[in-house]
């Protein structure tokens, strides 16, 4: 994509912290349906910039700052759940079955380090294995199906029946969270799970400490939404204001063959499992990304849903619009630049300070 060069000198965010904010963020365990750890981090973070917050009765977050015209708003959302599961079955072995939490597939969790949490809220580790795992037992090890029959967790305690578990607290809706495996680079790379989509996350969180600290007063009154239900379908559906305007989900852009998102730029998405974006939204952030020089990607993802689809579905009578940092092996394990991260937050620094609302 041809950039053209920017006329805006303006001192962004601070990457540097963003990226330690965001490895603090991916280190609390957040499955769907478990969040309220993460959220209450999340609250005294904006709680300290003295930005004023509520708590939807789904559990997210939701921070509010005036703008200059109080008569049509903006909403922009992240979503701090992510992926993970439930203990489905207490096996006679002593060991886990587990139920899926959020579309992704058991390959990509196979071999993981895991944390079960019971409903008194203790905590055990444990290891995500193939029961035909070792290799000088089962001749089938190799190609016996990655499935919830197959799969099982390995706990750190010295259990052999389903009773010693059950003693233990564990029982069968416990929540399991996957260890994030987080690690900078000194080239400037983040690896971890749930990048998805605790990135834009870190990203807003940041740009909320920039405009308090420029005391910079926005055009017009906008809403952050920290969801927490986006993984299953419906984090950012509700909440919204009459006066909404424009909605935009900062989520994760995908990466793949066919597609034109890298971990470099700011992934602008046109079009996903929903249908198209807003056309008018979509060509107002390609003409910010133009006129500040941030480099961008637009992109299509036949198999995503954020959400802002969730909103539209629901009938709000809104402007949607979809941008993030390019995420690579979305749903497994995940990876991107902090390029992609200046980039984002570049085009969502210019974009809230924009005067144009559709």
């Amino acid at each position: 994509m041809k950039i053209q060069k920017g006329v805006h000198k303006v001192a962004y965010i601070n990457t540097e912290e963003t990226m330690k904010l965001l490895t603090n963020l991916v280190s609390i365990p957040s499955p769907s349906g478990n969040t309220n750890e993460v959220i209450t981090f999340v609250e005294k973070f904006l709680a300290e910039l003295q930005i004023k917050t509520i708590r939807n009765r789904k559990g997210g977050l939701i921070a509010t700052i005036e703008g200059k015209d109080s008569s049509r708003h903006r909403m922009l959302t992240a979503h701090v759940d992510t992926l993970g599961a439930m203990v489905k079955e207490i096996k006679s072995s002593g060991r886990l079955k587990i139920d899926l939490i959020g579309g992704f597939k058991y390959n990509s969790i196979e071999g993981e380090y895991c944390q079960i949490e019971t409903s008194a809220g203790k905590k055990y580790t444990g290891t995500i294995l193939m029961h035909q795992t070792s290799v000088h037992v089962y001749k089938d090890a190799g190609k016996a199906e990655r499935n919830q029959d197959n799969i099982e967790i390995r706990i750190d305690e010295k259990v052999h029946t389903a009773d010693e578990v059950r003693k233990l607290g564990i029982e069968v809706g416990d929540f399991v969270a996957f260890d994030p495996r987080v690690a900078v680079t000194p080239s400037g790379y983040i690896k971890s799970r749930h990048l998805d989509d605790k990135a834009s996350v870190a990203i807003l969180l940041q740009l909320i400490k920039q405009l308090k600290a420029e005391n910079i007063i926005l055009p017009y009154t906008t809403h952050f939404l920290i969801s927490n239900n986006e993984e299953i379908g419906y984090g950012g559906n509700s909440n919204i204001t009459p006066e909404t305007v424009e909605y935009l989900a900062v989520d994760m852009g995908a990466m793949g063959d066919g597609q034109s998102t890298d971990e470099y730029t700011v992934s602008i998405c046109v079009k996903d499992a929903s249908g198209p974006y807003h056309y008018g939204l979509r060509k107002n952030l390609v003409r910010l990304a133009e006129e500040n020089n941030i480099e961008y990607k637009l992109d299509i993802y036949p198999f995503y849903g954020s959400d802002a689809s969730a909103a539209i579905r629901s009938g709000h009578d809104i402007v949607h619009g979809l941008i993030g940092p390019g995420i690579d092996s979305s749903h497994a394990f995940e990876r991107t630049h902090k390029s992609s991260i200046e980039n984002t937050a570049k085009l969502l620094y210019h974009y809230l300070q924009s005067d144009l609302i559709l």
